[in-house]
């Protein structure tokens, strides 16, 4: 497969998009568009709608990209650099930009040759004036064109660059422009807007200022050489980029790590070799007063790249450039420090972070033009814009720069808790599965439920206040709404796309809040099934496995009685989980739903196979309430779950000392460390855990909620002896991963000793295999149960292993997810409940899929939710180039990847809920033999002759003639579709 991108001609664009308006209402895929409020700012005797657009890079780098950029809300466009080296001569490894939170690239300048580059800003200059005139987007001249150059002052002046910035300063004689021009002339029947002498009159004047970029390390004698020769021999409005270098490496790496950043991994030396503070001052005032003598606007453009290592082959190379939510604090602190040392008089064009929910505060302050790529590479794409130009549109920048507002911003940043990296890593969101080549639409949140609940439907259910049928939805399948509404893992939350906006939908608030309206109704509408089954069922353990299991074996009609040792049910959760976390009035709303459903419960009662006789079935729920062994010299560790019980039944007779230390790092481990901080006279609580926070098993939450509490974590030690209240560890390192994947911790020689009173050892618990072994289970040679995986069924006859008996310590709903899998084995008739549709319009998901909205807290909260499993399309939506396209088909909406407009970026493998990549692994439109020639992927080719070739599992068909095997239906309906309303794209 190549990855050249074909430019298109200005004909064939204009042609798509007059099409696809008067057939779609899109342009490019956009639906939503921006119409701009009358310009009232102005900068380099220009006017301009808003001060705001894409950043030099991907989304500036091809016609079609500025035009969807325009459309959806830009009106500033800083153009992708070019240099003297182009085309096939640049080294771009692909794939070369990956944007997971914060992103990174490994691009140079424009991929294209440089007149390649002229004619893709001329096109897209004259295309923007006729559709701001022809679709009423705003003014003609409401809209600024920067162009972008480097690296060197050889290269700037060499012929190709000189006749590229002289091309954009004046494009008259340019063939591009007037053959624009001659298009529009010979088809104005085509619009309504648009006659002759608008065309005519058209503006050639593309670019009045540039943006140089230098090269790391470029000395500062050469950035003021090139600057001074754009000022005074090109006549240019000039801004020099700026890196966050200017910082010094020790206050960069600082505010990384401060924001939790400290995986980024780079190193002193650039630092060291590019521009320093006190050199760039007073040459950028140098520059200020030259750009005055010649009545132009000189200022810096923050910031340029921020180089830092590959480490886990993440892209191809040894060093990536970051740009994103981690280069914001460096950004804005490198223009606080020139904006001071210029006491606000300075021009400053920003990049490095901004998006909708910061730019107001940027604009505010008086920094613009602002440019953004990295809130655009991620889902949602361009029509991201469209919710800043309205924000930008309504408010009003100070003169000049207000260093007391920049000031509190930079303040501000290091506070809000959007701008803070968990100290967790980000759990991998990527379904295991393929992609498909139809059918792709998926909702990450319900695909990746262990119970498979429908997630979109109750989530919509509960933002229309229908509390008792969003309920309904959740118990099909979910018997524990309010447990699993309050202290739930929610992996549902790890998946949901929202993390490539935001923050997750609160989907296990929006249950409990479902289970507290609805909960009521639904026990007052509740009828009991019969017993129609001939066997009865015995649950040994009313943990949430044992509680969920009862409730689907009864659904079919069997008789059913759980025991459990306690006299109260609900297991862990309710004997171990504090109540800080879980109240035991929640847990009984749940016991009594289960009861409702003609559960016998048989509490404070231990039950041997003895006493089961009557019974035909055995489920084995007994939970894991064995203490796992921690050895630690010269003492006998407190035991987790011991601990937590003393605390829930006689907390104000407990004594623990000063200083406690837990050891573990899961869900458990938090729990005993926030316990015991409630715990009387215990001053401080610490955690040791011998890898590092990024790497502990407990949920991100629980983590955060604990350090909130005053919890210290101490990572990368290993606790080796308890003696006279000393504890000694063992400092650690990381090694090679281990079998699982994480780095090894390897002991080094160096040792720390701690003061500590008390250590709780929650280093796993374990599950009681006497208990097992006395129903007839059998172990394998590592004590693990022997269990049919299909069934869950042991090697005895009709017993049944289920939760952490099964599993070892998992969570609640992973436990519940085996009732599921026993009942369907037993009764061989549990239907999962079939998919239902949101009910939220098209429109509706659109306008959602465009827009920042942090957590609600509240019932809006749904209003957040993208119903994913009916429009997905993030492939479409942050690929630059427009090279993934959603198609209309008699069979619902599919999705075509257009080869030619491909550059192998990567952007959409990282958005793709599965674990594919859309541009090599969707169904492809091949825009010649030559590009089905040199790529594998399925899909077809539209040749001269009329012919439809079709390539499927590597075999070509003619579609008229051949019967294609092994041909989806559903492909033929997307082949079909394409030749008759995409016919524009060929």
């Amino acid at each position: 497969m190549s990855d050249r991108m074909i430019p298109m001609s200005f004909g064939k664009m204009m042609h798509w998009i007059l099409t696809e308006y008067e057939t779609q209402g899109r342009i490019f895929g956009v639906s939503k568009y921006h119409h701009a409020k009358p310009a009232t700012l102005s900068i380099f005797g220009e006017t301009v709608e808003n001060p705001m657009g894409p950043a030099a890079g991907p989304h500036t780098q091809l016609a079609q990209n500025i035009v969807t950029a325009y459309v959806s809300g830009a009106r500033f466009f800083e153009l992708k650099t070019v240099q003297k080296l182009d085309g096939e001569d640049l080294p771009v490894n692909k794939p070369c930009i990956i944007a997971p939170d914060e992103a990174y690239n490994v691009e140079w300048s424009t991929e294209l040759h440089v007149p390649e580059a002229l004619e893709e800003y001329v096109k897209a200059w004259v295309a923007l004036k006729v559709l701001s005139r022809e679709f009423g987007f705003g003014s003609d001249t409401g809209f600024i064109f920067n162009m972008s150059v480097g690296y060197d002052l050889e290269g700037i002046q060499s012929p190709k660059i000189d006749n590229f910035i002289e091309s954009l300063k004046d494009a008259t004689t340019t063939a591009c422009f007037n053959e624009c021009k001659t298009w529009l002339l010979a088809n104005l029947n085509r619009f309504q807007h648009i006659n002759a002498d608008f065309v005519q009159g058209i503006s050639p004047q593309v670019c009045r200022s540039i943006t140089l970029s230098t090269l790391h390390g470029c000395p500062p004698a050469e950035i003021e050489r090139i600057a001074s020769y754009l000022i005074t021999k090109k006549k240019l409005h000039t801004y020099i980029k700026c890196n966050p270098t200017l910082l010094g490496y020790e206050t960069a790496r600082g505010l990384l790590n401060q924001l939790g950043f400290t995986h980024v991994p780079f190193d002193s030396h650039h630092f060291d070799n590019d521009l320093q503070f006190a050199d760039a001052v007073p040459m950028l005032k140098r520059l200020q007063s030259l750009a005055d003598e010649h009545e132009l606007t000189f200022g810096v453009k923050i910031t340029n790249t921020f180089p830092v290592q590959i480490t886990e082959n993440e892209l191809p190379g040894t060093e990536k450039y970051m740009s994103g939510r981690a280069l914001l604090p460096l950004s804005l602190h490198v223009a606080q420090k020139l904006a001071t040392a210029f006491d606000g008089h300075l021009q400053v064009s920003y990049s490095g972070g901004a998006d909708a929910l910061n730019i107001a505060d940027i604009f505010q302050a008086g920094i613009w033009p602002i440019t953004l790529a990295t809130t655009l590479l991620k889902s949602g794409g361009y029509e991201r814009l469209a919710q800043i130009a309205d924000t930008l549109e309504a408010k009003t920048a100070c003169n000049g720069i207000s260093l007391d507002r920049l000031n509190a911003l930079c303040e501000s940043i290091l506070q809000d808790t959007r701008n803070h990296r968990s100290p967790k890593a980000a759990p991998r969101r990527k379904l295991a599965a393929h992609v498909p080549l139809v059918d792709c639409y998926v909702a990450p949140c319900a695909h990746t439920c262990p119970i498979g609940q429908d997630i979109p439907r109750y989530v919509s259910l509960v933002g229309q206040q229908r509390y008792v049928e969003a309920l309904d939805v959740i118990t099909q399948q979910n018997p524990l709404p309010f447990i699993t509404g309050s202290i739930c893992a929610h992996s549902c939350m790890a998946a949901c796309t929202r993390h490539d906006y935001d923050t997750p939908v609160n989907i296990r608030n929006l249950k409990l809040v479902a289970a507290q309206q609805g909960m009521a109704t639904l026990l007052a509408q509740k009828t009991l099934i019969p017993i129609h089954k001939n066997k009865r069922v015995a649950i040994v353990g009313a943990g949430p496995a044992g509680l969920a299991t009862a409730v689907y074996l009864r659904r079919q009609g069997f008789d059913v009685t759980t025991f459990d040792a306690h006299d109260t049910a609900g297991g862990v959760v309710r004997h171990i989980i504090p109540s800080f976390r879980i109240d035991a009035a929640v847990i009984e709303q749940d016991i009594l739903w289960v009861a409702a459903h003609g559960v016998t419960f048989q509490l404070g009662k231990t039950v041997t196979p003895q006493d089961l006789q009557g019974f035909d079935i055995t489920v084995l729920a007994i939970g894991a309430w064995k203490a796992g062994t921690l050895k630690l010299a010269g003492t006998t560790p407190l035991g987790c779950f011991a601990f937590l019980s003393d605390f829930a039944t006689k907390r104000d007779t407990l004594s623990l000392g000063r200083h406690v230390a837990i050891i573990g790092a899961g869900n458990s481990a938090m729990d005993a460390a926030r316990a015991a901080k409630r715990v009387t006279g215990v001053e401080t609580v610490t955690v040791f855990y011998r890898r590092t926070k990024t790497q502990m098993p407990a949920d991100a939450e629980e983590l955060e909620l604990a350090v909130a509490e005053g919890i210290t974590l101490c990572e990368l030690r290993a606790p080796i002896s308890h003696i006279d209240g000393q504890l000694t560890c063992a400092v650690c390192e990381l090694g090679a991963p281990d079998a699982s994947g994480r780095r090894r911790p390897v002991e080094t020689s160096a040792h720390e000793v701690y003061e500590i009173d008390t250590v709780i050892a929650a280093v796993g618990e374990k599950v009681d295999t006497a208990v097992l072994s006395a129903f007839g289970v059998t172990m394998d040679e590592t004590s693990r149960p022997i269990v049919n995986p299909e069934t869950l069924e042991t090697a005895t006859s009709n017993v049944y292993l289920a939760g952490d008996a099964y599993r070892g310590p998992a969570t609640i709903v992973e436990a519940m997810a085996d009732g599921l899998k026993i009942a369907h084995a037993v009764s061989l008739s549990v239907d999962s409940p079939s998919k239902i549709m949101s009910g939220v319009p098209a429109d509706e998901i659109l306008t959602r899929k465009a827009t920042l909205m942090p957590e609600c807290h509240d019932d809006t909260e749904a209003s957040r939710c993208l119903s994913c499993h009916e429009i997905c399309q993030h492939c479409c939506e942050v690929c630059p180039n427009r090279a993934n396209i959603a198609v209309d088909t008699s069979s619902g909406v599919q999705i075509l990847h257009i080869d030619a407009l491909c550059n192998e970026c990567g952007n959409c493998r990282q958005f793709c809920p599965y674990n594919s990549a859309p541009y090599l692994h969707k169904f492809t439109y091949f825009g010649s033999e030559a590009f089905m020639n040199d790529n594998t992927n399925d899909g077809f080719l539209l040749q001269d002759t009329g012919d439809c070739v079709v390539r499927i599992q590597n075999k070509l068909h003619l579609y008229e003639t051949d019967k294609i095997p092994n041909i989806e239906p559903k492909l033929v309906a997307l082949i079909d579709s394409f030749r008759s309303n995409y016919a524009y794209i060929q």
